[in-house]
């Protein structure tokens, strides 16, 4: 069945930096474009960064543009987004998911704070 495993989350101080991955099963992974989202408290699902399936393009919300990094290891079949210079208003609960793929994982928590 489709697995989809979100780590790297944590608490971070604002300016700091962590890299979540997120690690699937189940499908091919080589053929589907992959994004983060990203909850906040008592808010709508956000969509952070979208990455290609091969990884040659990559999309970014303007609030994280600048900031964030997507990318893809297909032989591995995981996704990363790398979040440098994070405030507080990043933190949230992060999800990867597969486009068109009707799944959602446990997501992992960010939370910046001082």
């Amino acid at each position: 069945q489709v697995q989809l495993v979100e780590s790297g989350g944590g608490l971070v101080q604002p300016g700091g930096s962590l890299r979540l991955s997120c690690a699937a099963s189940g499908f091919n992974f080589r053929n589907y474009g992959m994004t983060w989202y990203r909850q906040a408290p008592g808010k709508q699902r956000e969509l952070v960064a979208t990455i290609t399936t091969s990884g040659g393009s990559s999309y970014y919300a303007d609030s994280v543009k600048g900031r964030f990094t997507i990318s893809r290891v297909n032989d591995k079949n995981t996704v990363y987004l790398e979040m440098n210079r994070l405030k507080p208003e990043d933190t949230a609960v992060y999800y990867c998911h597969a486009l068109g793929v009707n799944f959602w994982g446990q997501g992992t928590q960010v939370t910046v704070s001082s």
